[in-house]
């Protein structure tokens, strides 16, 4: 980390995939860190972003070696060794991984040498390199995704389905609203009679993802994550900016599958239903609050969808979208750059990418015409300040509780209405 930033939208790179890996059913993360790792990043991770925990191990639960200084100083592979005895005695679980905190990995110890008599000895335990200084939330999610990829999908499966495809990119526990938008975005594709892996949601486990490989289609909802990670055997991929928010972003979204699973028939139809349906609560309450201006602040996934929404179908208009994620490439700040900018109404909003919250407070500030601002925990503050509507649905989120609620599809984007107007 190259720079220090007042109130950071993210965790480190070991939250990340703790927060990955425990949302996967059955399965148990063991730390290899100092201690108070395993409380810092489920607190700074999972309950920061729905107010909830993962139900199997999570928090002071998680098993943890607890280096100290002796190990800093002689190494901790014979701790580790100890301590994985007496783990996969004691615990049950179809899989364990050894998560590496920035202890171990500072000091080089050969976990992977450690894990391996376990391995010839018939234990499902494999090892993550994930170190918290090697990045911050979504870098954990890549390299739990990549453990999992390595170490779990069969990579020659007997036969691929024509009817199975890959949900990826959406952060569990991270995304606020993550288990409600796999929820309704597998409604929705189930509709197109399609069958669903996410890895995550709807008690899915490790044989859910021993068996991607047989899909036949990756389906990526963020604009940059998992780039050149294929699960699908055939390796194809379809990548949008972030879920779909609303009806002309959901009715391109199952569009643009149906094209790749040859279902147009079925999309259309699907479409048309759901069109029906939302159009019916949308044209009771357009004219409540028209032509608002508007800010957010957010993770490019989540910016995108609800800035996009708001100015294409609500007839709100986009004065300033900030970016929190660290976008490394720069195709990919293009990327989102014209998803932002290329508008079907409304002029484009001022883009700004920075995680910072003196930079972030800035740019607000340069926007006094804004009456709601859409953003995190971190940007309350600011608009209490201003007296501005505010509304919280982006990661860090200690503002209410969230079980299931949604901001994908045409339902999400009623939800999200109701949220607003709740909220005057």
């Amino acid at each position: 980390m190259s720079q220090i930033l007042e109130n950071p939208h993210g965790n480190c790179a070991l939250g990340g995939a703790n927060a990955t890996l425990s949302a996967v059913r059955r399965v148990i993360p063991l730390y290899h860190s100092g201690p108070g790792c395993c409380m810092q990043t489920t607190a700074g991770e999972a309950s920061q972003g729905s107010l909830r925990l993962p139900p199997y191990t999570a928090y002071t639960a998680i098993p943890c070696t607890n280096m100290l200084e002796r190990e800093v100083v002689f190494g901790g592979e014979k701790k580790l060794d100890a301590f994985l005895r007496g783990a996969l005695e004691i615990l049950d679980a179809d899989a364990f991984f050894v998560l590496t905190g920035c202890t171990a990995g500072i000091i080089g110890d050969d976990v992977q040498s450690v894990v391996q008599k376990y391995q010839e000895a018939g234990h499902s335990v494999y090892v993550v390199e994930s170190a918290g200084f090697l990045g911050e939330s979504y870098r954990g999610y890549e390299i739990a995704m990549l453990a999992l990829h390595k170490n779990i999908v069969d990579p020659t499966p007997a036969a691929t389905s024509p009817n199975l495809v890959n949900l990826l990119g959406i952060v569990p526990y991270h995304d606020p609203y993550w288990e409600g938008n796999f929820e309704e975005l597998v409604r929705l594709l189930h509709l197109l009679g399609l069958k669903v892996n996410t890895f995550f949601s709807h008690g899915q486990g490790i044989e859910h993802i021993k068996g991607a490989a047989g899909a036949a289609l990756d389906i990526v909802v963020h604009p940059w994550l998992l780039k050149g990670i294929h699960f699908a055997g055939t390796k194809k991929q379809l990548r949008f900016a972030g879920v779909p928010l609303g009806a002309v972003d959901t009715a391109a979204f199952l569009q643009e599958v149906a094209r790749a699973t040859g279902r147009e028939a079925q999309a259309e139809a699907l479409i048309e239903q759901e069109n029906r349906w939302f159009y019916h609560y949308l044209e009771t309450g357009i004219g409540l609050q028209s032509w608002r201006k508007f800010s957010v602040v957010g993770e490019s996934a989540n910016v995108v969808p609800i800035t996009r929404f708001l100015a294409n179908e609500y007839s709100f208009t986009p004065e300033l979208a900030v970016i929190t994620d660290v976008i490394f490439r720069p195709e990919d700040k293009t990327y989102v750059t014209r998803q932002l900018t290329e508008l079907e109404y409304g002029p484009p909003p001022e883009l700004v990418f920075t995680g910072d919250q003196w930079e972030i407070n800035q740019a607000l500030g340069r926007h006094p015409e804004a009456a709601l601002l859409v953003g995190s925990t971190n940007e309350h503050e600011f608009a209490m300040a201003h007296m501005m509507q505010f509304f919280c649905a982006c990661y860090p989120n200690t503002e209410r509780l969230i079980y299931s609620r949604s901001l994908s599809g045409w339902r999400g984007a009623l939800t999200f209405i109701e949220d607003i107007y709740s909220n005057l």
